[in-house]
């Protein structure tokens, strides 16, 4: 077929905003019991909700949460997995009112609260078979400024009252993640940090011993200022292993206790310039799991690109699995088997599983989501490959000889193509966090661009993670000047490599890459439109008016607050609006409580002073992060709307 010339941005396009919605469900938090595989699965056309689904030993698959239960921590506000199965039943954290449920599996009955105080938060929930009791993270909100950080447990006699008590058993941290159980229950490992300090700054292992029911002898074992410690983890044979950065990379380490005044030191598995974990912005990820006591399954990433691998324990050996999937996470062992959500460019995520005896075999792909569409194994059916952009890795030098990572995406449809001497436009799509990194699954919020003709740049700038230690502080006191820059200057390296129109160019981003996109739309003349979803416009509000996980956040990446006070104000887009003149359209959810609404309308209240195009659509269902189909819907719709409004 031949392609038709057709004025980019306007290319119609097999991929629709409610196709978007539809069509990748999240799946998250893998977890194996008793030869059975649980799993978390983000349905935003039915309402947003979070279903805990099961592959039962006989093969079947099915959702084990009736509707309207949704499965939903908030604990730090971002939340993570929540959910744990001890014996025929399962317990986990329903959204609506943060109280811990149980629902027995093999009855299917409705399930009923175990937990009553509304000021509890939970996550992160272990099992404590021998006590008969759960272990969680637990966040107690007062009605004070900052809630209370602990960990508690919480008891399953049926018989002992109508709710469990949820008695505290560690406290005195900021914050805390990964409470584990040793096989012999009868000691508990957990993470740590404190304020001013985010876990991937520094953090530190703790560990305790078990008497009764009591915390006792607690001491820290492994952490300094310039460690960040993620996923503790028990082997078969008693043995602790943890994933440090102490290298400058995310490793994986081992933990030695020497007799000697009970001295600890962590002996590396492998020294690898890749990172074995991502950042903790959700508890309970896994990124390793132990196929027996010496060999461990485990994940990376290098180059912004996700591998599977084997590591040997004794002999420190490290052989990857090879794979057509490039963005991996959520690790587990069951029935003899690994398990790991999958996903590339050219497939949404899906659980794939490889056999433990044969690890080198092939892969099969255990459950695809259906969505709201019917798919095949490797896209929706009515998806022409030819209408799929691939991303390409590219590094590009910034403002100071930094190398900055992204990948880029070109238009790409099956039916039109860029109309000879001219250029496509560009989107620099800028991620969350900032702290958060981009990676290359089938996103169909981006093939959503490309196939309508404009070109995506997905940047990993300055402090993004992935790319080890130094790169991901190097954003540190600079966030609003490299991050950036870095968007400035990928616009300006793709404009001289002749691969896009320089006087098109659009920044997009969410949250942290909100911020991003003001910044540079206020003190940089380089783009000439923006979009920004729940983003930062007022530096020294957020420091006044954010929830405890990210109250000190910016002492990092600015400077203490009020010390710093000055920065604070020249690097807030909201004091320099009369230096903004392209439009912008804002998208803000008014259950946010980590942006407060308030900044999108002082920054839309600005523009419209000025007389500036732009528009400001608020949801009123939706909080930091929208959930739900018709919302995500409407917001694509609109954004393309108004950049086809804005460059005719």
């Amino acid at each position: 077929m031949d392609h038709a010339q057709k004025t980019c941005g306007t290319w119609d396009s097999p991929i629709s905003a409610k196709m978007v919605t539809n069509s990748s469900p999240h799946l998250h938090f893998l977890k194996a019991h008793n030869n059975n595989l649980y799993w978390v699965e983000g349905r935003p056309w039915d309402n947003g909700r979070n279903v805990i689904m099961c592959r039962f030993e006989d093969g079947t698959i099915k959702d084990v949460l009736p509707a309207p239960f949704s499965h939903l921590s908030r604990v730090h506000e971002y939340g993570g997995c929540a959910y744990a199965v001890h014996s025929e039943s399962l317990y986990f954290v329903n959204g609506s009112d943060q109280r811990i449920y149980k629902i027995n599996l093999s009855s299917g009955e409705t399930p009923l609260p175990i937990t009553n105080d509304s000021n509890w938060r939970f996550a992160d929930i272990i099992v404590d078979y021998y006590r008969n009791r759960l272990i969680a993270i637990g966040e107690r909100h007062n009605g004070g400024k900052d809630p209370e950080n602990v960990i508690v447990a919480i008891g399953l006699d049926p018989f002992e009252r109508t709710f469990s008590k949820t008695e505290v058993l560690v406290s005195g941290s900021d914050f805390f993640a990964y409470p584990r159980l040793n096989q012999t229950n009868n000691q508990l490992c957990w993470i740590q940090w404190q304020h001013p300090h985010m876990s991937w700054d520094r953090s530190e292992l703790m560990l305790a011993d078990l008497t009764n029911c009591k915390v006792t002898n607690v001491r820290k074992i492994i952490g300094n200022q310039n460690e960040s410690l993620m996923q503790p983890h028990w082997a078969q044979n008693g043995e602790l292993y943890i994933i440090s950065d102490r290298s400058n990379w995310w490793n994986i380490y081992g933990v030695e206790l020497r007799s000697v005044n009970e001295k600890y030191t962590l002996l590396p598995l492998v020294e690898k310039d890749a990172e074995f974990c991502a950042p903790l912005w959700q508890l309970g990820a896994t990124y390793f799991d132990f196929i027996n006591a010496n060999t461990i399954a485990c994940l990376y990433t290098q180059g912004g690109r996700w591998h599977l691998a084997l590591l040997d324990t004794i002999g420190k050996e490290i052989k990857e699995i090879k794979t057509e999937y490039d963005n991996l996470h959520s690790i587990c062992i069951f029935d003899g088997q690994l398990a790991c959500v999958a996903s590339n460019s050219s497939c949404a995520p899906r659980i794939l599983t490889i056999p433990s005896q044969n690890i080198q075999g092939a892969a099969s792909e255990l459950y695809i989501p259906s969505g709201g569409i019917q798919k095949t194994a490797k896209a929706p059916v009515h998806l022409n490959s030819q209408d799929l952009s691939k991303p390409k890795s590219l590094w590009f030098y910034s403002i100071d000889k930094a190398r900055v990572h992204g990948f880029f995406y070109p238009p790409v449809n099956a039916k039109f193509r860029i109309p000879e001497g001219t250029l496509p436009p560009v989107i620099i799509m800028c991620h969350g966090g900032p702290t958060g990194a981009t990676g290359t699954s089938l996103n169909l919020k981006i093939q959503f661009w490309t196939s309508r003709g404009f070109s995506v740049f997905d940047i990993n700038y300055r402090g993004s993670s992935g790319f080890g230690r130094k790169y991901r502080q190097s954003l540190s006191g600079a966030w609003g000047i490299t991050d950036v820059k870095d968007a400035q200057f990928a616009a300006l390296h793709l404009t001289n490599s002749g691969l896009i129109s320089g006087n098109q160019c659009i920044i997009r981003g969410s949250s942290a890459g909100g911020f991003t996109v003001l910044a540079a739309l206020t003190f940089t003349d380089t783009f000439n439109a923006g979009a920004c979803y729940y983003g930062i416009s007022d530096l020294e509000a957020l420091t006044k008016d954010t929830h405890k996980f990210e109250s000190h956040y910016l002492d990092d990446l600015i400077g203490p607050y009020p010390l710093e006070r000055k920065k604070y104000m020249r690097r807030s887009p909201i004091n320099y609006a009369d230096q903004l003149d392209c439009p912008i359209v804002f998208f803000q959810g008014l259950q946010d409580n980590v942006v407060p609404p308030n900044q999108a309308r002082k920054m839309a209240a600005a523009l419209q002073k000025k007389n500036i195009y732009h528009k400001h659509i608020e949801y009123s269902d939706e909080g930091h992060g929208f959930r739900k189909a018709a919302n995500i819907t409407h917001a694509l719709e609109t954004e393309l709307a108004f950049y086809l409004e804005v460059f005719g």
